[in-house]
């Protein structure tokens, strides 16, 4: 028997690079840096005062006032690259059975600024109330929820946390509801990672770059790298059947072929890189479950954490599973900020438009690469067919994912 295909048929971006698929992809191609100092907020009393923010960003385009104040921003770009999303690929909601469509989207830490301005108006306003939205709008399935209500999707929903690697793991468990019988679901993520208490939280990672210049701040893969800058944002794409896609006369993007997701088994440990053989046996299963081989492999999109044991430790996983030439390897990270799970799922979009434009984006931030690092980066953008493409993503404390994805052919 064969099984269903899962195709992407609709790229939402609502990141430091841009709102919309275009935007994204014009602000790779062009290399400029969108990191700057923090605006949500006075970072002056942090170590960290750079980040990536989603540019003229109005929630007011996408959503009512009503739903607007029960929600996070982190759920507000949920929205919007939701619709983003939707448009792109011209699919008509309302011509299908609401239990063939789902949502399946990763966070790390769900609606922390809704919830740090509770809690001060708790302990600080006379009244000592919070929002009765206060429950809803920091869980961390509040834009899978919301998401799903809002569209009237009413199959099998999921949240996916595994720290950075979910972003990749939604997309999996979007494959695997389809093949069970839905037609089209929602994978991706977004993250709003930039309030006080969140960077609080983030800094004890002790994995965050506490330079001020962002053109150097985050450098993976560098032998200059001295950790990465929060971001905010992600993506959410349309993954449906393909025979579904076909009826309707979709404009397929690509394929999901396979994924592999492994865990350390162990605790992170500052300074420690990761297990190597985990994220190498993440890549293999991805490769075995997608019926290609690592020579298949056009190109890679790295985890690139900008921490220079992870780094050496992503570079060995890689060379333990395609040698020492490899495909090319490419990120932006460097370019828009770490965006956790959201970032994840930025990778696919852009993996996705490196397949449909023929064109592969010149790794950013990188300009001597560290001892232990020297991968066949692109190092400016180049024309070339690309027709498999694999993303990895690790996640803090030990997650690691594998996606490949593929040029659709009939």
């Amino acid at each position: 028997m064969t099984e269903t295909r899962a195709v992407i048929t609709g790229i939402g971006v609502v990141a430091p690079s841009g709102i919309g698929a275009d935007a994204h992809w014009k602000t790779v191609l062009d290399g400029s840096t969108r990191l700057s100092r923090i605006t949500r907020f006075d970072p002056s009393s942090y170590p960290v005062t750079l980040a990536g923010e989603v540019p003229e960003f109005d929630v007011d385009d996408y959503i009512t006032a009503r739903l607007k104040v029960a929600t996070d921003r982190w759920t507000w770009h949920g929205f919007a690259a939701t619709q983003e999303a939707l448009t792109d690929s011209t699919i008509d909601l309302s011509t299908m059975d609401p239990y063939d469509t789902a949502v399946a989207l990763a966070s790390s830490s769900g609606g922390n600024e809704f919830g740090q301005g509770e809690l001060q108006s708790l302990w600080c306003e006379p009244d000592g109330k919070v929002s009765v939205y206060q429950s809803i709008a920091w869980f961390y399935a509040a834009s899978v929820g919301q998401i799903s209500i809002l569209h009237q999707l009413k199959g099998q929903c999921s949240v996916l946390v595994a720290e950075a690697a979910g972003g990749l793991d939604s997309f999996a468990q979007a494959t695997r509801t389809i093949r069970r019988g839905t037609k089209m679901v929602l994978a991706g993520g977004t993250e709003g990672p930039l309030s006080p208490y969140a960077l609080a939280c983030q800094l004890s990672t002790n994995r965050l770059s506490t330079s001020d210049d962002p053109t150097t701040a985050y450098t993976p893969f560098d032998g200059g790298a001295r950790g990465y800058i929060p971001a905010e944002g992600g993506a959410v794409l349309v993954v449906e059947d393909l025979d579904h896609a076909r009826e309707r006369g979709a404009d397929i993007y690509g394929e999901v072929l396979g994924w592999g997701a492994t865990h350390d088994g162990k605790a992170s440990r500052p300074g420690s890189g990761g297990s190597v053989d985990q994220y190498a046996r993440a890549m293999r299963l991805a490769l075995q479950r997608s019926g290609r081989t690592a020579s298949e492999v056009d190109v890679v999109f790295p985890d690139a954490v900008g921490v220079l044991a992870a780094d050496q430790a992503e570079a060995a996983a890689m060379r333990a599973v395609f040698g020492d030439g490899g495909p090319a390897v490419t990120t932006q990270k460097a370019q828009v900020g770490r965006m956790y799970q959201g970032g994840a799922a930025v990778d696919v979009a852009t993996a996705l438009q490196a397949m449909r434009y023929d064109m592969l984006p010149a790794t950013h931030g990188l300009t001597d690469p560290a001892p232990g690092c020297e991968l066949n980066f692109v190092r400016e953008a180049t024309a070339r067919r690309t027709d498999i493409a694999m993303v990895n993503a690790r996640g803090y404390d030990g997650y690691n994912t594998s996606l490949v994805v593929g040029r659709y052919e009939d």
